[in-house]
């Protein structure tokens, strides 16, 4: 066994001697998601590993296309995003060892459930966006973490002005809301944010939780660590919407730019561990991370900008806030980035993680 002896399961991070030990996931667009041991101090995956593929990994998890994942303990369900009936949601077993599967589930009904590309889970119950299906599924969850069957699918809205790309609804995200009382999602063709009430191992009633500006496009969602704000940012507009959350409803507060170059790319957002700031990915064109100091009232105020290299499809932040990690999918590496913690700002460290298509980083 090659790596260090002190890691033993799922890891937050561990102390082993003066090296603080993260376990990271790392999602692709190819035949499988790795792990591997992300030491704190130095910003670097510990060297060792078993898969030349994936230099440094530890354990991979086999599967198509796992482009995103759900890391709920040692429990981690990932969506396989592929473009026929074969799209499906996994569920994982972690251990210090590897990966034992639990079980597989189609992400839809027949047409309906291709490119799964988001999943996320409150413990009991697991919800998956479906892009090209264009429906959200809810699956209960069994005591062991497996998948049962497709329990609710629910078919996103169009009415976006671009119909090269609204034409035909999709959904790209759906986050469980911090009461636990809601599940919201993006209904990328109609400019808007949806919603389900949350009763036990159950979801009823949809209702249109916001509008956005038209041609927003609403990928990722994203409350803060008070559960006070919901971020939300626009692919096509590449816009940041900020709203203020309060007992199911959402008020829009405001709306700023991202994407200063329209390239109708923007992906991801995350907000660093001290709240402070926020960081969004955008794509296509001056691919990098825009950064964002955050009021106390959550609005935002752009802070400065860091080219990355291409296609920033998805990234996060160390819990520490000591490192920013980006999937840049077309240059096959996650880029490591210092941040900070006084400015926000990022540093490139130089340090490439290789491997095929990266999309996805976790911990």
């Amino acid at each position: 066994m090659k790596k260090l002896l002190c890691v033993l399961g799922i890891l937050a991070a561990v102390s082993c001697g003066k090296r603080e030990l993260l376990t990271l996931f790392v999602g692709t667009y190819s035949d499988g998601f790795y792990a591997y041991e992300f030491d704190t101090a130095t910003g670097k995956v510990v060297s060792e590993g078993d898969f030349p593929e994936a230099a440094g990994a530890f354990a991979r998890a086999p599967m198509p296309n796992p482009s995103y994942l759900a890391v709920n303990g040692a429990r981690i369900y990932a969506v396989s995003e592929m473009r026929d009936s074969s799209a499906s949601v996994y569920a994982w077993r972690f251990g210090g060892n590897g990966f034992e599967l639990l079980n597989i589930r189609p992400t839809g009904l027949p047409d309906r459930g291709e490119d799964p590309c988001y999943v996320s889970t409150n413990g009991s119950l697991l919800a998956v966006a479906n892009y090209t299906g264009g429906t959200l599924g809810v699956y209960k969850l069994a005591k062991n973490g497996a998948i049962a069957p497709l329990d609710s699918l629910l078919i996103s809205a169009t009415g976006g002005p671009d119909l090269s790309r609204q034409a035909t609804p999709h959904v790209h995200c759906a986050v469980f809301t911090p009461d636990g009382k809601h599940l919201l999602f993006s209904e990328f063709s109609a400019d808007e944010v949806g919603k389900l009430d949350v009763v036990g191992q159950h979801v009823s009633q949809y209702r249109r939780a916001a509008s956005l500006p038209a041609d927003f496009g609403p990928r990722h969602l994203l409350f803060d660590a008070s559960g006070k704000h919901l971020y939300v940012i626009g692919e096509l507009s590449g816009d940041v919407a900020v709203f203020d959350y309060a007992a199911g409803a959402l008020q829009l507060k405001q709306v700023v730019k991202a994407d200063q170059v329209d390239a109708r790319g923007a992906a991801d957002i995350h907000i660093s561990p001290d709240g402070k700031f926020l960081y969004a990915s955008l794509r296509l064109r001056n691919d990098g991370i825009a950064v964002f100091s955050v009021a106390s009232d959550g609005t935002l105020t752009q802070a400065g900008y860091t080219l990355t290299g291409p296609h920033p499809r998805n990234f996060n932040i160390t819990p520490d806030g000591r490192w920013v990690l980006v999937a840049c999918r077309d240059s096959n590496a996650v880029e490591v980035y210092g941040r900070n913690a006084k400015t926000g700002l990022l540093k490139d460290t130089g340090y490439r993680i290789r491997l095929e298509k990266p999309v996805f980083v976790g911990f």
